[in-house]
C-alpha cells in the first residue's frame, strides 16, 4: 500500500500532518547549507518509509533523471524520466526529498506502454536531492538522483483567486505527434486543476486553501493500460504530462481523480498506426 503524505518523514525525526501544511516553512527549514551526509541521511529515511527493507541500487542506464540544476519557476519545475529498456520497467516513483510530501508521484505501466520518455511538471519547496526509482519486472529497485536549487514552490500562490483557478477543473486536452509505422507515439496530456498543495495563502481571506490535488490519473488505449499514476502536493497546478504508448488505433481513454472527490473522464482519438 502507498504511504499518504503525512506519513513521509520531512526530515530525521520530523513529519507532517495535512492540518500542518500552512506552518510547513516556519517548522521545516532544510537548505543549501546541508552536507551529503545529512542529506543522505533523510534519503534513507524517506526509502525505508516507501520501499521499506528492499535494496534499491544505482543506476545509470534503467532510468535516468533530468532537472535544471536551478530551477527559473520553483512552482513548475520541468522533470524528464528517461527508461529506454521498456521492456523491463514496471513502475517509477519520483521522489523529491526536502518537499513536504516527498513522494510526488509513482507510475506503473501497462502493456500499452513505451516507457522511453516521460515528462512531467512538479513544485520544488527547497534545495533538495530527488530520486527516480524504478521497479523492474524481476521486482528489483533502481535509482537514479539529481539535485536541484530551488525554494518556494509549494506555497508559491497561483496568481489568482481560488475560483478562477478551479473554474473549468477537470478539462482536458490531449496532443499526438506524427505517428510513424511501427513505433510508439509521442502524447501530451493536459489537465485543467488547481492542485491546492495546501500551502498557498487566499489572498483574499489570508486563510490557506485546502489541499486539492489530482491523486490518481490512469489513462488506457482501448482496453490496455499506459500508465496509471498516483500523485500528491508536488505535482504542478495544471498538470501537463508526456508519454509515449504503442498505438493500435484504438481510442485513448482518461479518467482522473482528486483527494476532494472530483472524477472526469474524456476519450482522444488516437492517430493511426498505419499514418
Amino acid at each position: 500500500m502507498r504511504p499518504t503524505f503525512a506519513a513521509f518523514p520531512l526530515a530525521v525525526g520530523l513529519t507532517l500532518s495535512a492540518a500542518a501544511l500552512g506552518a510547513a516553512p516556519a517548522a521545516y527549514a532544510a537548505g543549501a547549507s546541508d552536507t551529503d551526509q545529512e542529506r543522505n541521511a533523510r534519503w534513507q529515511e524517506i526509502a525505508k518509509s516507501i520501499f521499506g527493507d528492499r535494496t534499491i541500487s544505482p543506476t545509470d542506464t534503467l532510468v535516468k533523471l533530468d532537472a535544471p540544476k536551478r530551477a527559473e519557476d520553483a512552482a513548475l519545475v520541468p522533470i524528464t524520466l528517461t527508461m529506454p529498456d521498456r521492456d523491463k520497467i514496471k513502475a517509477v516513483s519520483l521522489i523529491i526529498d526536502d518537499n513536504p510530501a516527498p513522494y510526488a508521484a509513482k507510475f506503473e505501466f501497462g502493456p500499452a506502454a513505451d516507457t522511453n520518455e516521460l515528462k512531467l511538471r512538479v513544485r520544488v519547496n527547497n534545495y533538495t536531492d530527488m530520486h527516480a526509482v524504478v521497479e523492474t519486472t524481476d521486482g528489483k529497485l533502481y535509482e537514479a538522483k539529481q539535485f536541484v536549487k530551488a525554494s518556494g514552490g509549494c506555497s508559491a500562490p497561483m496568481g489568482m483567486s481560488d475560483e478562477e483557478a478551479m473554474k473549468g477543473m477537470g478539462d482536458m486536452r490531449m496532443k499526438f505527434a506524427d505517428a510513424q509505422p511501427g513505433k510508439p507515439v509521442e502524447a501530451t496530456l493536459m489537465i485543467r486543476h488547481p492542485n491546492f498543495s495546501g500551502m498557498q495563502m487566499n489572498q483574499v481571506t489570508r486563510d490557506y486553501t485546502p489541499a486539492r490535488y489530482i491523486d490518481k490519473l490512469t489513462v488506457s488505449a482501448g482496453d490496455q493500460k499506459i500508465f496509471t499514476m498516483t500523485g500528491d502536493i508536488s505535482i504542478a497546478s495544471n498538470p501537463v504530462i508526456n508519454f509515449g504508448f504503442k498505438p493500435d488505433g484504438k481510442p485513448i481513454q482518461v479518467a482522473a481523480s482528486d483527494n476532494q472527490g472530483g472524477s472526469w473522464t474524456k476519450s482522444f482519438t488516437a492517430p493511426s498506426p498505419t499514418n
